[in-house]
Order: C-alpha cells, then structure tokens, then sequence
C-alpha cells in the first residue's frame, strides 16, 4: 500500500512538472505550410541559415516551422532583431508551442523540452559613429553556407558592420543611414550586391565576399598617395593625394596646391583670422570662383560651410568652418568623369582635416604674381559670364530693356551681377528683349521715351557698359544723331555719329534733355558685317514704345525741357543703366 501511494505521489509530480516546464519554452512561428511536403522543403531551407529550425504538424493539414526553443523574452527580441535584419518574414509571431503535435523537423529530434537559447546582444544602437576609413580586408577563405556566414557575420564589431555599409553604398547598392544595423535595406543591398557577382542572392555575405568587397572599396585608393600633411603657417593637418598634387605658392587666405601632372586635379587650404562675417564673406566671394561652377550644393551654417560646383570640366568641394577666432577649410578640385576616387579622397580628407594652434596665414605672406589680374582673387579666376551688354529700366516695377544679343542661349541671366531675371518678350525684327527681374526691385530712376522726332546733328549721349563691367559702373559716350533713318530709310532706326564700344548695345540713347530716343544696338549686324569705328544705330523710342506697349508694358513719355548739364546727365544715366550679363 506505501509503495502504491509513492507511485501516485511521482505520476501527480511528473503532470504538474510537465506543462511547468514546457511553459517556460516560447518559438518564433516564421512560417505555416498546408503540406508536409512544402513544410519540410521550407524548414530545410531556412536550416541552411538558421541552427534552430524546428517544424511541427499543428492540426488540420497544417505544419508549421519555428525557430527556438527561447525563454520568453528571448523569443521576443530574436523576433525583433531578425525581422529587422530581413532574415524572417515581418509576420513572424512568439507561441509557447501548445498548439505543437508531431514533430517531423529535423527528423528524429525533439527539441520542444529542450533548454531555451540564450536571448540575443543588441547589435542595432542608433549611436552616431565616425565612419571607418581604410580597414584592411579580412583574408579569402573558401565560400560558406548560408549558417556559416551568419555565423562568422556575428562576430563582425559595429564599425565592420558600418563598413560594409559604406562600401555597399560606393558600389551602389545601398542608400540608406550608415548605422551598422543589418537591416531590411542593408539585406536587400547585400542581396543586389551578390547578384550582380554572380553569386546566389542570400543576403548574408559570406566572409570571402565581404573580403571582395572591401578590398575593390580600399583599391581605389591605391596610387593617390593619401598621406599627411601639416602645413605650420596655415595651421592645418590633413591628408591629402600627394601623388596627384604638390605646393604651389602662399596667396592667403590660400595656400595653393597645383597638379603634379596633366592629371587636373588641384587643391586649396583656406586660413585666416576673421569671425562670423569673414566665413560668411568667403561663402559669397567662393561663389564667384570659375573652381565652383554654379551648378551644386549650397549649405551654409552659423559656422561652416560647405560649397559644391560642377560643370563638363570639374567637380569641386569646398568645406570651411569657424573656431576659435579663425576660419580654416579647404577646397579640392577634381576633373569630372572620376566620382568614385574624388568621392574617398574627400572622406578622407573630411576624416583627418585638423586646424591646430592659434596661427593663420599671415596676409602679407607669399610675394605679389606677375600675372596678378583685376579678375583674379587670391590667384584664382573669377567667373565670368558668357556676354555682358547693358539695358536700361524701363517702368518702375525695374523691367529692363536689352539688346537681344545679350540674352540668347543662357542658362542664367543676371542684372547687376546681383538679380536674376528672365525673358519676358524678345522682338527678332528690332532686336530687343524685355527682361523681369526674379525677385521684385525699385530703381531710382527708369526710361522716359522722347515723342517728338528729334533733331539731325543734335548732340546724344550713350550710358552703357562700354568694358562689359570691368570699370564698376556705367559711362557716358557722347556724339551725333546723324540721320533719323537707317542706310536703307528704315523708319525704326536712327544713325549716329558715336565711338561706342560693344558693352555699350543695349544702352539707352539720350537727347540733351534726359530723354530716351532711342537704343543702341550691336556694331555687329545680323549679316556679319562690323560697322566702322565711328558709326551705330539705335531702335527708334517709337518702335521700342510700340513693341513695349503691345506686350503690356506701359511707358513714361518725356515732357519739353530744356538741356541738362552733361554731370546731371551722366547721373540719370548711371541710376537707370544695368548690367546685363549672360551665364552658360
């Protein structure tokens, strides 16, 4: 009778003990197939990947495949780390594997009462990082399963991850956040990376080809001579391609680099005590640089900068920043058609770039160029526009009237080097173009147009921009009306007696009143042919009043008065002639 209620008492304890312990096991359900022929191809599939693939018949025709066993909370963050990294479907759910009958996978093993796996390190810190640069390869072994690469890809430390990243990101593949979390896009480049190797797209890199990988990423850089460089009167350390440039000359706030061969490549440090104004100041006059072409990034901060120009010849990169009392950067410049090396040779110097001590460059450092020009800055080349001539305003919302010469075939028309403008109305017969400013603007003082005809052999003056804005500012140019017609007794054309120089078409014509009689067009006629030194013509004030009128511009007519004094003259002129330029 005692050795019966010891048998009772073990049997009470073994069905207490059991569904105990088997609540402690929880699974991550990837999957549910309605065979057992498809339930066992898939569980075989993910076992290439995953050590702890189990599958299980759950009823009604069911058989589902399940990662674990796991505690609870394990289950839960392996789920969350594996979905993230794109490794199981994104309906992917924790059981406690109640629902679990007939185990057929892997065969012969029951893992339901097996110890729970330990929970997983996070390995998805959102941290920023400073991205790696040059990491050596690690060495080629033979390829892996798709389980062996998992597994050697967990030993991987976070800035190996970020790596990969990078490296992916260079080849093309990847262009989301270098946060070294495998996720569902780093999963996707990973897999688009492979495919386009020739390899099967797992999604998991193996460790011979992440070798690959870093390796063609590192490659680039073979041959540029990436070495460093402490320049003690600029007060900069940086790595810089030593093999592709050398030091040129000091022109502060620059200190020069020029190309060792006809590679194209060149290089600036930029040095010089100033504050918020000085860096802000450099940010504008760098615009105006024939090394920053217009076309490119422009992102200025309270203090740095970063400036980026391209056109068919070059590819700049300006950085700047403001500390301590200095502002200190640099600009390299890169031959277009290169992005892959100019894009690492830029990391690299971002990396390693260090202003150091209290020192700039001293202004008075470096000696004078011989070929030190109006248009240079520092020894660099102001851009220049394409055509400038000049116009004139004709109403007082700041409309400006222009030769069409000066307006053809641009990419970019500016009024003054400062406003943009476009084309509102071009009229081919009279030659003329009607241009409104982009942004609203209240000249001084515009066009009255003179409704009388005017006087053979009276005095005129021209105001134009006879040196196509080297000299700043507008001039007057006086001579003759010589005839109140063209060659041909064109009635829209009026014949003067003038010495005018190019820059000036487009001008206004002047009576001695202050009146607009007419326009000046270009020396160059639409044949070809140049006329001589001392003759022009000019658009009657009738035919540009009419042409102006029919394109809903309403004009100012002169009213009688008498004649001015050239200096009161040559004010009216200045305050209403602009500079038209034209960009490509």
């Amino acid at each position: 009778m005692r050795q019966f209620f010891v048998w009772v008492f073990l049997a009470f304890f073994a069905v207490l003990s059991g569904p105990a312990n088997a609540q402690q096991s929880s699974w991550i359900q990837i999957e549910a197939q309605p065979s057992l022929r498809e339930g066992s191809e898939r569980a075989r599939a993910y076992a290439g990947v995953f050590q702890n693939v189990n599958g299980f018949s759950i009823g009604s025709g069911w058989y589902a495949i399940a990662l674990g066993p796991f505690t609870e909370a394990g289950a839960e963050a392996h789920r969350v780390q594996l979905r993230r990294e794109n490794l199981i479907p994104r309906d992917s759910f924790v059981v406690d594997g109640a629902a679990f009958r007939q185990k057929f996978w892997p065969i012969g093993a029951d893992t339901r009462n097996h110890a729970p796996a330990p929970d997983p390190v996070e390995t998805t810190d959102q941290t920023t990082a400073v991205e790696p640069t040059v990491v050596a390869p690690p060495p080629p072994p033979s390829d892996e399963t798709p389980r062996e690469a998992r597994k050697a890809e967990a030993q991987l430390t976070r800035d190996e991850r970020k790596l990969l990243q990078v490296a992916l990101q260079w080849e093309g593949f990847y262009t989301s956040a270098i946060d070294g979390a495998f996720g569902r896009g780093t999963r996707g480049a990973m897999a688009d990376y492979q495919a386009a190797k020739g390899y099967e797209e797992t999604g998991i890199l193996t460790t011979k080809q992440r070798g690959e990988l870093i390796t063609a990423y590192n490659a680039i850089l073979a041959g540029l001579g990436l070495a460093p460089v402490r320049e003690q009167a600029a007060g900069i350390e940086i790595n810089i391609p030593t093999a592709l440039v050398e030091f040129e000359k000091y022109e502060p706030p620059f200190v020069h680099y020029r190309s060792k061969t006809d590679n194209g490549v060149r290089m600036l440090l930029i040095s010089q005590v100033g504050d918020q104004a000085t860096l802000f100041g450099l940010y504008d006059i760098m615009q105006t640089l024939a090394i920053v072409p217009t076309e490119g990034e422009r992102n200025r901060r309270d203090n740095s900068f970063v400036l980026t120009g391209q056109d068919e010849t070059i590819q700049s990169y300006t950085y700047a920043a403001l500390k301590g009392g200095m502002v200190k950067g640099f600009t390299l410049i890169w031959p277009t058609g290169d992005e892959k090396r100019r894009g690492r040779v830029i990391e690299e110097m971002r990396a390693s770039f260090k202003p150091f001590g209290d020192t700039a460059l001293d202004e008075t450092l470096g000696e004078p160029s011989p070929d030190q020009r109006i248009d240079l800055v520092a020894g660099l080349e102001i851009r220049k526009p394409t055509i400038s001539r000049s116009g004139f305003y004709v109403d007082a919302g700041g409309r400006v009237l222009t030769t069409l010469e000066a307006v053809q075939n641009c990419t970019r028309i500016s009024l003054d080097d400062t406003y943009d403008a476009e084309v509102t109305f071009v009229d081919e017969a009279l030659g003329i173009a009607l241009l409104t400013p982009l942004e609203s603007l209240s000249p001084s003082s515009h066009a009255n147009f003179r409704t009388t005809v005017p006087r053979i052999n009276a005095e005129v003056a021209i105001s134009g921009y006879s040196y196509e804005g080297a000299l700043g500012a507008a001039t007057m140019t006086f001579g003759k009306l010589a005839d109140i017609r063209g060659l041909k007794g064109e009635a829209e054309l009026r014949r003067l007696t003038v010495n005018a120089q190019d820059g000036d078409a487009g001008g206004p014509v002047f009576d001695m009143t202050g009146s607009v009689l007419g326009m000046l067009l270009p020396k160059t006629q639409a044949n070809g042919q140049r006329l001589p030194d001392e003759v022009s013509f000019a658009i009657s004030a009738e035919a540009m009043g009419a042409a102006l009128a029919e394109n809903g511009v309403t004009i100012s007519a002169s009213q009688p008065g008498g004649a001015m004094a050239p200096e009161d003259l040559t004010t009216i002129g200045t305050d209403m002639t602009v500079l038209v330029s034209c960009w490509n």
